[in-house]
């Protein structure tokens, strides 16, 4: 054991995560010092002195202060409440499909031991007595359901934080870009320390809940805890489609008509769908990437948590060690509580030009003391030596092998990120050379802004897989899981920069729509382009850590659906690798079209509203927001359901009708394309972004060749990135989802897969007149036969159970193939009702059992194979 003893382990983990709620309370609080309430207005149209919104020295010319934080307020008050209903509405039809799946979960789960409430021998620790397979259903649905309740509670409070602090940051502007820049940062960091701390106390108090029941059963309590991370990535998945439709819809339809056709500028108040565009920031943007990163920090503690019930810290029930996990998340508060101070208030910006660097500075900094803390975690919390579970085997394992797993997962996540960063800055040339292919028109801007996201791919790739092989190498299956989570230890800081770009976002369009000046939105561009950037790295720590956890639960269901070996020439494997490789396309193309046809209402609705409403152009008008909203919402509500059931229904279809092996062939071929799609995706949709961005600023002599706005190669721009919009912020996004909750989830089924699994495979029939000969047939069913009662009896000698036996034949079907009969049935003796029913007496004798067995393998196979 480590030297950290259980008590302070139990003590450590909870006041980490209350650190964060009270730190994240703390920021709120300094945010809320911005006044933005809502005030009585005068008859003449002014604010009474009581009533005033902001008070500050430095307060624009030229304009009624009070007038303007009026206009401010009253945007944001419809920028949260069109975000809050839609949210709303989509968390209804997320209880039925919740209500529903946990439904679904129980009686599949419960159906392996045909809802039986008899305590059996474990899965791995075969000595061991287990709780009841009916007992892990229950557990399973009561984790599921928390994690998606987490993870959707998740989702609203970063939306409420981000509508609450984006016309504070446009106010904040007005004293100058620092103020502002400070103000958007912390309502980040509010955001991304109640997620961290919330995601690890409710999985803390879950599993000592659940430890209350379970005891010494940690097989059966870590396999059912993997439901929580089945409940985060589920509501991540319907979160990130529906918000990434809707806010998309809304920001084509607003740009092509808006900027392109009408060459007004972006968030007119003159334009319809402008209140959608920017409700859709919060809903796409925050709410869904704040589910998104809840359920890879789940699923990643899930996956690490469940190899290790199975290794040495289960067997031993070494509580600190088991907790390893926990204890990094909680350290990686501690450590990105510090870093925020380094943004905030120890090297505070002076102008627009050290917005990116400080932002740079946050994933640096934390990265590099979070290498001192895993150190810490390491050489404390865990045993010197111990043994991993490694598909069957035992991996001798040390401690310092585990921190370079962590610590490589870490550094891993800082190459994507930085590279991320190069591939999608307009500071650096990939982006520049994007901005200059628009001089000669939008055809050039794409086939350029493609290449970019393809070769933005290479680097990431090789980071990734240098992690998962020096990670494998050290401490197998489980060094993978620790490794993500290192991705993920920063995940507070993370959260936090990447908020602060909607926010800012949101704070730009309220600066354009109040009618404030060139200047103030000069610093909220420069806010917003730069948070495009760390959007973009967040999305890069996402799908980076993705596709480490989805290999590690991976393996993790490959040892609990008892498949010894994934052949990739089994044609069910290679067949299921081609269609798991064929998903992130068919995914893609849902969402993307439903973004599509979105838009195509959204913008002939715009064109309808700009052709029959009179004045609008010349702003003596008003347009009709709410229908904009509309289309929106209901776009988006309609089109999230297809692609979501996709992902859902796959490994259920391809687990109970092909059978495990097939399934863990779709798993390997929807995470080798997955993962390279969406990198590629969200860095073509970023660079066409800030490509854009780079045009209109006009800060280098190169950027006003191509201006100013509303040249044609700004327009070349604007339909760059407007292709790119569903890229980046819809079917990238969305892409890491699906390969971490097709894993998650084949985990979850895969006692129900190996016991029911592979129908398709069950109803077959022996044909006669495919046999040369007979007779030799049924000398070779006696011989097999012999073979197995042989070893039966050699294990029943033993003590163990039925499900040895039955491997023990299911391995003679398997090596010794009675022609094509035996070769193509492959069966588990558990299959076989005769030999079920007989085990099912465990209370006698080895003798009798083996009588019983010998009478039932005789019936069985003169049955199944059709031999009379």
């Amino acid at each position: 054991m480590g030297s950290m003893s259980e008590g302070v382990t139990q003590a450590v983990i909870p006041l980490a995560a209350l650190i964060g709620i009270v730190f994240a309370l703390i920021q709120w609080f300094l945010v809320s010092k911005v006044k933005v309430l809502s005030g009585n207005i005068s008859e003449n149209g002014s604010f009474n002195q009581r009533n005033r919104l902001i008070v500050n020295d430095d307060e624009e010319v030229g304009v009624d202060p009070d007038q303007l934080v009026f206009k401010c307020a009253e945007i944001q008050k419809a920028i949260s409440v069109g975000a809050t209903s839609f949210l709303y509405t989509q968390y209804k039809y997320l209880a039925i499909f919740t209500a529903i799946f946990a439904t679904i979960i129980f009686l599949f789960l419960g159906s392996v031991k045909s809802f039986s409430t008899k305590s059996e021998p474990c899965t791995y620790n075969k000595g061991n007595i287990c709780k009841p397979a009916l007992a892990n259903a229950l557990f399973t649905t009561i984790a599921f359901l928390l994690g998606a309740l987490t993870s959707v509670l998740s989702g609203f409070l970063g939306m409420k934080i981000a509508t609450y602090a984006n016309a504070r940051t446009t106010l904040e502007a007005r004293k100058g870009v620092a103020n502002a820049f400070i103000t958007a940062f912390r309502s980040g960091a509010v955001m991304g320390f109640l997620l961290a701390a919330n995601g690890l106390l409710v999985l803390y108090v879950s599993i000592n809940l659940f430890k209350l029941y379970y005891g010494d059963d940690w097989e059966g309590l870590f396999e059912s805890i993997t439901g929580y991370g089945l409940g985060g990535s589920s509501m991540a998945l319907f979160g990130r489609v529906g918000g990434g439709i809707y806010t998309k819809a809304a920001d084509v339809g607003a740009d092509l008509v808006g900027k392109v056709e009408k060459n007004i500028p972006e968030d007119d108040p003159r334009n319809p769908a402008v209140i959608a565009d920017n409700v859709g920031d919060n809903v796409g943007d925050i709410a869904g990437m704040g589910s998104d990163l809840f359920g890879s920090y789940a699923e990643s503690s899930c996956a690490a948590l469940f190899v290790a019930s199975i290794s040495s810290f289960g067997v031993s029930h070494d509580f600190t060690a088991m907790a390893y996990p926990l204890l990094i998340s909680s350290m990686g508060i501690i450590v990105c509580l510090i870093t925020t101070f380094f943004a905030t208030d120890f090297l505070k910006i002076n102008g627009i030009a050290d917005i990116e660097p400080s932002l740079k500075r946050q994933l640096l900094i934390s990265t590099i003391l979070m290498t001192g803390g895993i150190a810490l975690v390491s050489f404390t919390a865990l045993p010197s030596e111990f043994t991993i579970f490694d598909f069957g085997a035992n991996k001798l394992v040390k401690n310092w092998h585990i921190f370079f797993c962590v610590s490589i997962g870490l550094w891993a996540g800082l190459v994507i990120g930085y590279i991320t960063e190069y591939y999608t800055s307009s500071a650096y040339s990939p982006v520049r050379d994007v901005a200059d292919s628009c001089r000669t028109g939008a055809a050039t801007n794409v086939i350029f802004g493609l290449a970019l996201g393809y070769k933005s791919v290479i680097i990431p790739i090789f980071a990734i897989s240098f992690a998962i092989y020096v990670s494998f190498s050290l401490a197998a299956m489980y060094g993978i899981a620790v490794a993500a989570l290192g991705m993920l230890s920063t995940i507070s800081t993370g959260l936090a920069i990447d908020a602060y770009g909607p926010i800012s976002d949101n704070a730009g369009g309220i600066a354009e729509m109040a009618g404030m000046s060139h200047t103030i939105r000069e610093r909220t561009d420069a806010l917003d382009a730069a948070g495009n950037t760390t959007a973009a790295i967040g999305k890069g720590f996402a799908i980076g850590s993705a596709a480490l956890v989805s290999l590690a639960l991976f393996g993790a269901f490959v040892s609990r659906a008892g498949i010894e070996i994934v052949n990739v020439l089994t044609p069910k494997v290679f067949i299921g690798l081609l269609i798991g490789a064929m998903l992130p396309y068919w995914f893609s193309a849902m969402t993307m079209k439903s973004v599509g046809s979105a838009a195509l209402k959204m913008v002939e609705e715009v064109r309808r509203q700009f052709n029959t409403i009179p004045g609008l152009m010349e702003g003596t008008a008003k347009p009709d927001y709410a229908t904009c909203v509309k289309i929106s919402t209901d776009a988006s509500l309609k089109e999230m359901i297809p692609p979501g059931a996709l992902v859902m229904v796959t490994p259920l279809v391809v687990g109970t009708f092909f059978g495990v092996e097939s399934l863990a062939g779709v798993l390997a071929g929807s995470l080798v394309s997955g993962v390279q799609i969406a990198i590629s995706a969200s860095n073509t949709g970023g660079a066409w972004d800030n490509a854009k961005k780079y045009i209109e600023a006009g800060g280098s002599e190169h950027a006003r060749t191509l201006g100013p706005k509303g040249s044609d190669a700004h327009k070349a721009a604007v339909i760059g990135d407007t292709v790119g919009d569903p890229l980046k912020d819809t079917s990238g996004p969305s892409l890491n989802i699906l390969i971490k909750l097709m894993a998650v989830e084949s985990l979850v089924f895969a006692p129900f897969f190996a016991t029911h699994g592979g129908l398709l495979f069950k109803f077959r029939y022996h044909d006669e007149e495919e046999d040369e000969n007979y007779g030799v047939l049924v000398l070779e069913r006696v011989k097999v036969t012999e073979e197995c009662l042989e070893r039966g009896i050699a294990v029943c000698k033993d003590g163990a159970l039925f499900r040895k036996i039955g491997n023990m034949i299911r391995l003679f079907f398997l090596k010794k193939s009675m022609a094509d009969c035996i070769a193509k049935k492959k069966k588990r003796m558990k299959e076989f009702p005769l030999l079920k029913a007989k085990f099912q007496e465990l209370n006698e004798n080895a003798k009798a059992r083996f009588k019983r067995m010998k009478e039932a393998v005789a019936v069985n196979l003169n049955f199944k194979c059709g031999i009379p």
